[in-house]
């Protein structure tokens, strides 16, 4: 199946004028004639840098960037993250809605930036930060209930650009995401920023990490178990966890699932008996509470991967689409290997 997600900057809109100003004073004072000045140490200079306007068509809305964003907001870890790896912690002004511990060598400059909220932050929080942008993981970060609507947001002369492995229209939502999708969001929101190096140089490491992986001899089924007790939430068959599992040669026995995760039987997991399951280790439903669940469950303790303690964990943040994605493969692989193959 192919992905009709647009994979190339296309078209879109410049900052109204006296919105431009109100932004530009968010970053700086005013002069004694009122003309904005950008405080010292604050503002990256983009002229004469050769930056060209970028226009995309994200998930159906258009976003055209004039110059480079310097007061970010990055909501959800797929987000944070992708700007941390691409060195972009100093255009961070806030973040919200971690899902996880940030990766070990960007701990440091994750802690250097306040956080706005635990979940998705309110427009009245958002606006209070004086975003230039906002770099969401899912669609739904932006509502009225949550940040803002895209439009508002855009009205006020603010940003947005949501990851497009979670678009939901049918001619935006990846089927199925692939690696070379992912690298497009890293490409697109690189190009954002005018660090296009920065994000090749990424997709080159995950690139290597992928191509370093052993797939096991033989066929090998396996559940991919996001949350969930009385129905359990699954990974289908063209999200990420599809994607993983393709890459580190698993079978995922939901794959036939035309959908990113799912809601599912345990009869249905029984009936496939999976060699192994892959839990995600989440704050609020940790890998051990899941293994106590199929343990104690009669439906599943008689499952051959329950019995055979055949277990694989990925953290939540490594499960959704991002740029932890090629080391959560790595360690899939790593991880079956260490049980056995």
């Amino acid at each position: 199946m192919r992905s009709t997600r647009p994979t190339t900057p296309r078209v879109l809109l410049a900052l109204p004028a006296a919105l431009a100003v109100v932004a530009l004073t968010a970053c700086g004072t005013a002069s004694a004639d009122g003309d904005a000045v950008p405080d010292a140490g604050t503002a990256s200079s983009t002229a004469g840098t050769g930056f060209e306007p970028v226009t995309l068509d994200n998930c159906g809305t258009e976003v055209t960037v004039e110059a480079p964003p310097e007061r970010v907001v990055a909501i959800k870890s797929t987000s944070i993250e992708t700007m941390l790896a691409l060195g972009l912690e100093d255009r961070l002004i806030g973040t919200a809605f971690l899902d996880g511990p940030v990766r070990e060598d960007w701990t440091a400059a994750y802690d250097a930036v306040p956080v706005l909220s635990d979940k998705v932050p309110g427009q009245e929080a958002l606006l209070a930060a004086q975003p230039d942008f906002v770099y969401a993981g899912w669609e739904s970060n932006f509502s009225a209930d949550g940040a803002g609507e895209r439009d508002a947001l855009q009205g006020l002369g603010v940003g947005t650009y949501v990851s497009p492995a979670a678009c939901k229209e049918p001619d935006y939502m990846p089927d199925p995401l692939t690696f070379e999708g992912l690298f497009d969001e890293q490409r697109e929101i690189a190009s954002v920023f005018g660090v296009e190096d920065r994000a090749e140089d990424l997709i080159a490491e995950q690139q290597a990490a992928l191509d370093s992986v052993e797939p096991p001899a033989e066929e090998t089924t396996a559940l991919w178990y996001s949350s969930g007790t009385d129905t359990p939430y699954v990974g289908a068959g063209i999200g990420a966890p599809q994607m993983m599992l393709d890459a580190a040669g698993l079978t995922n026995i939901f794959a036939d699932v035309h959908d990113t995760w799912t809601s599912a039987g345990w009869e249905q997991v029984v009936a496939a008996d999976p060699d192994v399951i892959v839990l995600v280790d989440a704050t609020w439903n940790t890998a051990e509470s899941k293994i106590a669940l199929l343990e104690g469950n009669a439906a599943t303790h008689q499952l051959t991967a329950v019995r055979e303690h055949r277990y694989l964990t990925v953290p939540f943040p490594a499960a959704e689409a991002g740029v932890r994605n090629a080391d959560a493969v790595v360690s899939l692989t790593e991880q079956l290997a260490a049980l056995g193959g």
